[in-house]
């Protein structure tokens, strides 16, 4: 039996988490049995915590992209085929590219036959994409992250485009005859994956006979990508929350006091934010919210107020990622104040799990394998 591995791709923040979990929901609805992989160049990730709420069949590669890291997501493929699972649905590095080249085709040759390879998938943010919103000058050709957005699409097969629930019918018009201009070699899907629109048509690709790598190689300057990488401080970082107030803590209202802060001094400071998000685990209950552009509130993914409200003595677990345009030890001064006004907000206690935060900047792309498109077996 051959397993089927679906790998997701683009931009931080084009919500290629929550689509991972709605891709899992609807290929367990049609009996399949899915395990997810998540990556990150840090450890401590939020997507982990929030991908195992939709399957049991869980795991990281960490510390690099797919592409640096190819062993351990070999491993982490040949463990999930192991354990049973048919399908196989693998989150990049939202600051990755180039995976045709560096996992798919790699991926091809190691398992042949065993694994069929869905097509490539680069799920867009429609309001960063089209320029609605104000986090990422993308449509400037001098600017190095425009760069690897540019090569994140040209690498893709399908494109979707994400949270169409979110922006009026005309704009999702506008923005996908957009795509189809700058991708014609790429099938344009319309689709949000928080409410379900369009998911069935994406699914019905991924699960169909067409796919494996594109026959073309991606042209990519490595010392670009490697640029715009560099400019985006990571910071993952856990916590232990304890409130000490008389009244209950809601955690989605710890969440988005840490949140506003951090995007109002990426606002003071010109920062662009790539993704800043936190998970709140309340003994089984989580919550998670993200922020994308400072000028719009944090939002809500997952809530589990009022019912996950803790009272005093009845401690929560954090985890806050931050992927921002700035230097690391200013991200980390910026997330320490963030937690700080999180706590005064909400009589919260805050210690960390691991030290204080260590923001690192990613080092230069160096795959472990680089395929060409005639190297396809």
């Amino acid at each position: 039996m051959s397993v089927r591995f679906v790998a997701l791709s683009g931009f931080l923040g084009a919500g290629k988490t929550t689509t991972l979990g709605a891709l899992a929901r609807a290929l367990q609805a049609r009996g399949h049995r899915v395990a997810v992989v998540t990556n990150d160049q840090g450890e401590q990730l939020v997507d982990t915590s929030v991908a195992a709420l939709t399957s049991d069949d869980v795991a990281e590669v960490t510390g690099g992209c797919f592409c640096c890291r190819f062993e351990d997501l070999e491993s982490v493929v040949t463990a999930a085929i192991e354990r049973g699972a048919d399908t196989v649905l693998a989150e990049a590095v939202g600051s990755c590219t180039d995976l045709q080249a560096t996992v798919i085709r790699p991926l091809r040759r190691r398992y042949g036959a065993g694994l069929t390879v869905a097509p490539l998938v680069a799920v867009v943010d429609p309001l960063r994409h089209a320029g609605l919103g104000r986090s990422l000058g993308l449509s400037d050709e001098r600017s190095d992250l425009a760069y690897l957005y540019d090569r994140q699409l040209a690498d893709a097969e399908v494109v979707a485009l994400n949270k169409i629930d979110a922006i009026p019918r005309l704009d999702v018009d506008q923005v996908a005859a957009g795509l189809r201009r700058r991708c014609p070699h790429a099938l344009v899907l319309e689709c949000s994956a928080a409410t379900g629109e369009g998911l069935a048509a994406l699914v019905d690709v991924l699960t169909g006979d067409g796919g494996g790598a594109r026959p073309c190689d991606l042209e990519i300057d490595y010392d670009r990508y490697a640029a715009a990488e560099a400019q985006l401080a990571w910071l993952n970082h856990a916590l232990r929350l304890e409130p000490a107030g008389a009244a209950p803590v809601a955690p989605a209202r710890w969440g988005e006091a840490a949140l506003a802060h951090l995007g109002a001094a990426a606002a003071r400071y010109g920062w662009t934010i790539g993704h800043a998000k936190v998970a709140i685990d309340t003994g089984g209950r989580l919550t998670k919210l993200s922020l994308v552009d400072p000028a719009r509130r944090p939002v809500a993914d997952l809530d589990a107020s009022p019912h996950a409200a803790r009272p005093a003595g009845s401690p929560m677990t954090a985890v806050l990622n931050a992927r921002i345009a700035c230097r690391p030890h200013e991200l980390d001064a910026a997330v320490e104040a963030a937690v700080t006004a999180a706590d005064v907000a909400t009589g919260t206690v805050s210690t960390a799990a691991t030290g204080p935060p260590a923001s690192f900047a990613p080092s230069y792309p160096t795959p472990t394998h680089r395929l060409p498109a005639a190297d396809r077996a």
